[in-house]
Order: C-alpha cells, then sequence, then structure tokens
C-alpha cells in the first residue's frame, strides 16, 4: 500500500470513529429502545384477547416483515412529504428502525411468553393475582431471560442496519465513508475501514451478548 493510502486512511479514521459515536451509536441505542417497547406492547396485545386489537397488531408485524426495510425509509422520508408530512433525517430514521424493531422483537417476545409453563400462570392465579400482576411479576421476569439471546442478535443487526440512513441523508458513519470517497476517489479503501469499524462494533456487541448471556444462566440455575 503506498503511502498516499495509508494517509488517507489516519485521515479518515477520526471522522468515522466520530460519526459512529456521535451519530450511529446514538442511533442505534434510541431506536432499539422505543422499538423494545413497541414489541412488548405489540406482542402483549396479540396475546390479549382484544379480537380488533389483534388483528391491527398482526397487521402490522405482517407489513413491517414483509418489506424491505430501505422501502419503509423511502416511504417515510420521501414519501410522507407527498402528503405534507416532512422528517428530519434523524426522526424518519428513527420511526423506520424503531418499528422494524418493534415488528421483529415482538415476535420474540410473544414467542419467549409463549413458553413459560400453564403452570406459572396458575400459581399465580391460586395466589389471588391479577392477570397484570401475574405478567409483571412472574412472567415478564422469566420471559426476559429468555428473550436476551435474540434480541441482542437484533441489536446488532441494527448496528449495521443504520447504514441504510445514509440513503435518506442521516450523516452516520457510511454516509461519512461516502462523502469522503467523494472527494479521495477511494471506495475499496474507505468502504473497508468502515467495513471493519462496523466489524468492531459487532465484535464487542456479541462479547457484552455472550457475558449477560452467562449471567442469566448463572442465576436461572440457581
Amino acid at each position: 500500500m503506498d503511502e498516499r493510502k495509508i494517509q488517507i486512511l489516519m485521515d479518515s479514521l477520526l471522522p468515522l470513529l466520530k460519526a459512529a459515536v456521535a451519530f450511529t451509536v446514538p442511533l442505534t441505542l434510541i431506536s432499539f429502545a422505543l422499538g423494545l417497547i413497541l414489541a412488548v406492547l405489540t406482542a402483549l396485545i396479540r396475546l390479549s384477547s382484544w379480537r380488533v386489537a389483534r388483528l391491527i397488531a398482526r397487521f402490522y408485524v405482517w407489513i413491517i416483515r414483509g418489506t424491505p426495510l430501505l422501502l419503509q425509509l423511502f416511504i417515510i422520508f420521501f414519501g410522507l412529504p407527498s402528503i405534507g408530512i416532512t422528517l428530519d433525517p434523524l426522526i424518519a430514521s428513527v420511526i423506520g428502525f424503531s418499528l422494524s424493531v418493534g415488528a421483529y422483537g415482538s415476535e420474540i417476545v410473544r414467542a419467549a411468553i409463549q413458553s413459560i409453563q400453564a403452570g406459572q400462570w396458575e400459581a399465580a392465579y391460586s395466589i389471588g393475582m391479577t392477570r397484570i400482576q401475574a405478567l409483571r411479576r412472574i412472567i415478564l421476569p422469566q420471559a426476559a431471560r429468555v428473550s436476551v439471546p435474540p434480541l441482542a442478535n437484533s441489536f446488532i443487526s441494527l448496528v449495521k442496519d443504520t447504514s441504510l440512513a445514509a440513503s435518506i441523508t442521516y450523516v452516520e458513519m457510511f454516509r461519512t465513508a461516502q462523502e469522503i470517497v467523494a472527494v479521495t476517489f477511494e471506495p475499496l479503501l474507505l468502504y473497508s475501514e468502515a467495513g471493519f469499524l462496523y466489524l468492531m462494533l459487532s465484535t464487542v456487541l456479541s462479547g457484552l451478548q455472550n457475558f449477560l448471556e452467562r449471567r442469566f444462566n448463572r442465576y436461572s440455575t440457581r
């Protein structure tokens, strides 16, 4: 590798890291937090006895899971202005990613709740708990432990999916790499560097996931 390319790598590293810390990571955290709340609510609705609400929740999950995330972002950012709704790239990105996390996460949470033995419900009812109390005190804490591995995988996937926000002009890490490429004309070099940073983020998060799983497994065997 010649000196020019080495210099480009060195000069671009700090802007890419800044974009990751200032934009990619916050976008991921906000979207995942909102999406997780939506996921739990959607899962509970789908397990409820409210037929109309169940149908609405199923329709939402069907739409989000059945269409590309990139298309959803385009509809939110480029499509909504045609009906008078114009959103900032950050807001549009958060909405798109949160809806995606909510749909996929709801299936994880729903499956986790359904995996809890029926005897747990019966035991809760036998001591006078209501359904809401049983959910809050007995079922959801156990379901949370079951949900950790798949939800952690969803979080790691979201870190990489945030690169799609570049397509709606949100300046996160990948968009920053694109802007540097436009000046240096070194797409292979810059995109490889950005890919390496995404890989490092995913590796750190995978290590954290393994740590959390060991912690939960340790408590579950006591």
